[in-house]
């Protein structure tokens, strides 16, 4: 185990879960290698391979430092997020971390995320700015994930490379701002949307380059559905945000 310096942050890791039992134990265990002040709280959907069963086992092993919140079925990566994230702000954690449960983020790599805090209110790990990449993909998949992020920043004129990523650390305060009960969305939009929402109340967001790595067992839960979904969501959230402005700038009508 990692030795923290005394002024470490204290982290809540939020891992939402569905049939991830090949690699939850993993990324779990090196989440909690990085020191005392990391904890995490899985979000399991009713795994039925046994994988909140697996966690379960994890939590009694260390107590105190992981916690599974158990769901009836699967009911959308945004939900489970909600779930999570409402959970992590009641233990008032320094920061709250995001991260998917299949390995494809590095427990490794969250201490430079959580560094990058000093200077910003949400840290973005990020696969395509300089030094971050995709390992594993086929192309067409790396280029569907580029094209997606560049035409959602775009649309929305949002200012970050990789809107579509799943790995994040927040201040609690900014996750507060978003509204997170609010949030309707699932999958990438999801994931685009809560950043959106954190540039549009000002937060500052920075983004450290990250080498995503592409699962090595366990099946992708990316579907039709999800990408369909973000591409159209983006439009329905610039169309509000005009319409807020102009109300703001004419409110008498």
């Amino acid at each position: 185990m990692i030795e923290p310096p005394a002024n470490q942050p204290s982290v809540v890791v939020v891992v939402p879960t569905f049939n991830e039992r090949p690699n939850i134990e993993a990324l779990i265990l090196g989440v909690l290698e990085l020191g005392p002040r990391y904890r995490v709280v899985v979000v399991d959907d009713g795994s039925p391979d046994g994988t909140g069963v697996l966690a379960d086992a994890l939590a009694v092993t260390h107590p105190d430092r992981v916690e599974v919140i158990h769901r009836a079925a699967k009911s959308g990566l945004g939900p489970a997020y909600i779930a999570g994230f409402r959970r992590a702000l009641q233990l008032a954690p320094d920061l709250i971390a995001q991260m998917d449960a299949d390995l494809s983020h590095d427990p490794a790599v969250l201490p430079r995320l959580v560094a990058a805090t000093r200077e910003a209110d949400l840290v973005v790990g990020s696969r395509y700015i300089p030094g971050g990449a995709t390992r594993g993909w086929p192309f067409w998949r790396r280029l569907m994930s580029r094209m997606g992020g560049r035409y959602a920043s775009a649309v929305l004129g949002a200012p970050v490379s990789d809107l579509t990523s799943g790995f994040k650390v927040w201040r609690p305060s900014t996750l507060r701002s978003i509204a997170i009960e609010s949030l309707r969305s699932d999958g990438y939009a999801f994931t685009i949307e809560a950043t959106w929402r954190a540039l549009k109340h000002g937060a500052r967001v920075v983004e450290v380059p990250i080498i995503f790595t592409d699962r090595v067992a366990g099946a992708s839960k990316l579907s039709r559905r999800i990408v369909v979904e973000a591409a159209l969501l983006v439009w329905k959230w610039r169309w509000e945000a005009r319409k807020k402005a102009n109300a703001n700038t004419n409110p008498l009508g």
